[in-house]
């Protein structure tokens, strides 16, 4: 689901051109959001926009919940950088960080693994271009002999494709059954127990780190 997009559509996302490419403009944009595969933060500028932006995205197709401060607080989620808004998607649907309305106008980031860039988590950077991946495969072999050479290169071969052709499973979401809960492993007994909240499992590390 293109959260942004649909930002965009209604005016409160913003965009800034350059050589022909759409870059994000947080700085101007009413809202945005940081998607990280099936959790995304909405940050809205203007406090009197957080109702508005909460309906528009809770119209959205594939958002399941969207969390206010109240929503936040109560999931563990109120910290001082998450976003006025929290969306959950569906089981079976995830959020792009995509914002551009057409591919021929993707910044020139789109394509490349860089976890830096790009507002969000993007799962597309796990395969080569579904669309080409042939193609996709003979551009990296064209880059690493660049490398080798000493040239310099571009690793263009993540396709622009959302779809389910590729990316077909999905995190973020809390499991339905317990069972499916991630485990963690610990060489010492006594920090043993039934259950350990996501939010603990850094104060664990820092007691075993300081141990």
């Amino acid at each position: 689901m293109d959260v942004n997009r649909v930002l965009r559509a209604e005016g409160l996302l913003r965009v800034h051109t350059q050589d022909g490419m759409e870059y994000l403009d947080p700085w101007t944009s009413r809202a945005f959001a940081v998607a990280d595969h099936q959790i995304a933060h909405v940050y809205v500028r203007d406090p009197a926009d957080v109702p508005a932006v909460a309906k528009l995205c809770a119209s959205a197709e594939g958002v399941a919940t969207v969390l206010d401060q109240d929503g936040k607080a109560a999931h563990g989620l109120d910290h001082p950088r998450s976003g006025e808004l929290v969306l959950l998607a569906e089981p079976d649907s995830w959020f792009t960080y995509y914002y551009w309305l057409d591919d021929a106008r993707a910044p020139d980031f789109a394509r490349v693994v860089e976890i830096h860039r790009k507002p969000g988590y993007d799962p597309a950077e796990l395969f080569f271009d579904p669309a080409a991946p042939g193609a996709a495969k003979r551009r990296a072999g064209l880059a690493l002999l660049r490398k080798k050479a000493g040239l310099r290169y571009v690793m263009s071969v993540v396709g622009l494709d959302a779809g389910a052709r590729a990316v077909r499973g999905s995190h973020g979401l809390l499991p339905a059954d317990p069972a499916d809960a991630p485990v963690l492993l610990c060489s010492d007994p006594a920090q043993a127990r039934s259950r350990y909240e996501a939010t603990e499992v850094k104060d664990l590390l820092l007691r075993l780190a300081r141990a």
